[in-house]
């Protein structure tokens, strides 16, 4: 009879140190596979060259390391990347490069599939099959951080979590991925520098604040009216504006940091001076920014970008009410990498 080998990612660095006082050995090698395996990114125990071959030959006995492997990479004229990620069980999740002239930024994903059923999100129409493990979170992040410094020569220097899935949702796993990714003792990002977005779970934001999390927050709102934003998000009938924005206003007086809006405008949907009169008044409670989203269509034709009247319309409005805007121009449409294009088409 085998039995299955452990993943090694799923012990802390104190379990490693016991695992090798148990084994004979001494406890700092425990750091020194710790460190391989977290800060170096090792994939396979062969990597170890400061540990013995017997030590090597007794990790491969005992554990595997479940990394990710880049199934399919693809470049779009505008510097885009987008890796089809292919996980230990065979499973697919898509992420994504996105190269400005100041920064390099990596848009993750953090379920195969999506808990929701945002309607205008090619993602929210693949089944979730399951929630992906803070290793392979912090995976994808050193992929695309190996990219950026291949491609535009400079390390990553900003995380969002906008791929595939709702990070609130994964909660647990996003967390120890993210407290990995900012470790000294892992990839050493600032908390600033990486964004949580999600579509609104009162109680995970309200949670959020209470860990006292140095991350950013940016939230899928699309409207504040609840009848439209339920016709386009339905699960709003289950978390309404009036619980997210009760969550909201807790995140901000315990955290007092900025929320970010993030915002499509679709023609004949929410593009009438009535939606924008209800975002500022939702907005008025905290400091915000609204990042209005150009839509990237995904085949049905169901929902087509407004016209440019109607976003200049929700410029000028939210300005005149002191409220930070920008116009968000999408990158890698052609390579389907753009917000809510993910699907794992590639």
């Amino acid at each position: 009879m085998t039995t299955s080998k452990k993943d090694i990612r799923a012990l802390t660095k104190e379990q490693l140190r016991d695992f090798f006082v148990k084994e004979g050995d001494q406890a700092f090698r425990g750091n020194q596979v710790y460190e391989w395996l977290w800060s170096k990114g090792a994939h396979s125990f062969e990597d170890m060259t400061n540990v013995s071959i017997e030590t090597r030959q007794m990790l491969e006995d005992n554990f595997v390391i479940n990394h990710i492997r880049v199934d399919n990479m693809q470049k779009s004229s505008d510097g885009t990347i987008k890796n089809a990620v292919r996980l230990h069980d065979g499973l697919i999740v898509e992420s994504v490069l996105i190269p400005t002239k100041t920064r390099t930024t990596a848009c993750v994903s953090s379920q195969v599939g999506c808990s929701l059923d945002c309607r205008f999100c090619a993602t929210s129409r693949l089944k979730r099959m399951r929630n992906l493990n803070p290793d392979e979170i912090f995976d994808q992040v050193v992929a695309i951080d190996k990219e950026s410094r291949l491609y535009h020569n400079r390390p990553l220097s900003n995380i969002v979590f906008m791929g595939m899935g709702e990070p609130l949702m994964n909660y647990n796993n996003v967390l120890k991925a993210i407290d990995k990714i900012t470790s000294d003792e892992g990839l050493g990002m600032s908390p600033k520098r990486i964004v949580v977005s999600t579509s609104g779970v009162p109680k995970m934001i309200k949670k959020m604040a209470d860990d006292e999390v140095k991350f950013k927050l940016a939230v899928s709102l699309h409207s504040a009216i609840d009848e439209v934003r339920t016709s386009i998000m339905p699960f709003n009938e289950t978390f309404p504006l009036a619980d997210l924005r009760e969550a909201l206003e807790y995140w901000y007086a315990k955290t007092k940091n900025r929320i970010t809006y993030e915002y499509v405008v679709w023609k004949d949907i929410n593009d009438k001076k009535k939606d924008v009169e209800a975002l500022i008044e939702f907005c008025k409670f905290a400091p915000s920014k609204v990042n209005l989203i150009e839509y990237n269509p995904i085949d049905d034709g169901e929902f087509q970008q407004a016209n440019a009247e109607a976003i200049d319309m929700y410029v000028s409005m939210l300005e005149a009410n002191h409220i930070t805007v920008t116009v968000r121009r999408s990158r890698g449409k052609d390579i389907d990498a753009a917000c809510g294009q993910l699907a794992n088409k590639s």
